[in-house]
């Protein structure tokens, strides 16, 4: 059996506004295990976004425990969590969040940065991630002058740069059309097969079929999580057939 990557137990966001509590999540609790491919859903509203930034170590819970590859991050300062961020979590958001100044391969190297690596390895390890993500003859290239899909393929490494415990894809097809869409879905099919742990928030029912397993949230609740018994694959689209 898989070892677990995530376990939360009875995890409570609220937020007060003016005299107004609240409650985003209520009492949500969650395993997931090292190289699951889970997609979580659910309307506004529904504590889907209050989820992610709590798995992803941008927020911290009311209440409840968040055991993240064994240790406890649910109730760590700013900046032991931005470590834990930089160290076991790779984002790819909807817009990139890519340097405009920087090149793809400055962009890639910057987690590597922060984790303290130096200059040759940074440079030699981002240019080992950006040949996997195809984009070897790009590496020079500022965002501008990258199409929407090799934006996202940089990010995408960046992501997978530092060799995280957790990929965590926020609405990553949102910005793209539908060609290149199914072109990164095809890549987090891959990265999930190379054996990382992915997580794709969205809200889009096309997008979470491509999960193994998919979590539905309502409510601040988990309404529904179950596995994925009809999961759709790269292989199931005809790259001609897809609208540009």
């Amino acid at each position: 059996m898989n070892s677990e990557v995530i376990r939360l137990e009875n995890i409570v966001k609220n937020y007060k506004i003016g005299t107004i509590l609240v409650e985003a999540l209520r009492s949500v609790s969650l395993v997931i295990r090292k190289n699951e491919f889970v997609a979580l859903m659910g309307p506004s509203g529904s504590g889907k976004s209050t989820l992610m930034n709590i798995l992803g170590c941008l927020d911290t819970p009311t209440s409840g425990s968040y055991m993240l590859n064994n240790e406890d991050v649910s109730k760590m300062d700013d900046n032991a969590l931005a470590e834990i961020r930089n160290r076991q979590i790779g984002f790819v958001f909807q817009t990139f969040n890519l340097l405009p100044r920087s090149t793809a391969l400055e962009n890639v190297m910057l987690p590597l940065i922060y984790a303290g690596i130096g200059k040759a390895k940074r440079i030699e390890l981002a240019k080992q991630t950006l040949l996997e993500v195809k984009l070897g003859d790009r590496m020079e290239h500022r965002p501008n002058e990258l199409s929407g899909g090799q934006r996202q393929r940089v990010a995408i490494a960046r992501a997978l740069v530092n060799n995280p415990a957790i990929i965590l894809a926020d609405e990553p097809t949102g910005n793209l059309d539908s060609k290149t869409s199914v072109e990164i879905l095809g890549l987090l099919e891959e990265i999930h097969k190379m054996g990382n742990t992915v997580i794709i928030v969205t809200h889009e029912e096309d997008i979470a079929q491509h999960a193994h397993r998919i979590i539905r949230l309502m409510d601040g609740k988990i309404n529904v999580d179950e596995e994925n018994k009809n999961i759709k694959t790269i292989s199931d689209y005809h790259f001609n057939e897809v609208k540009q």
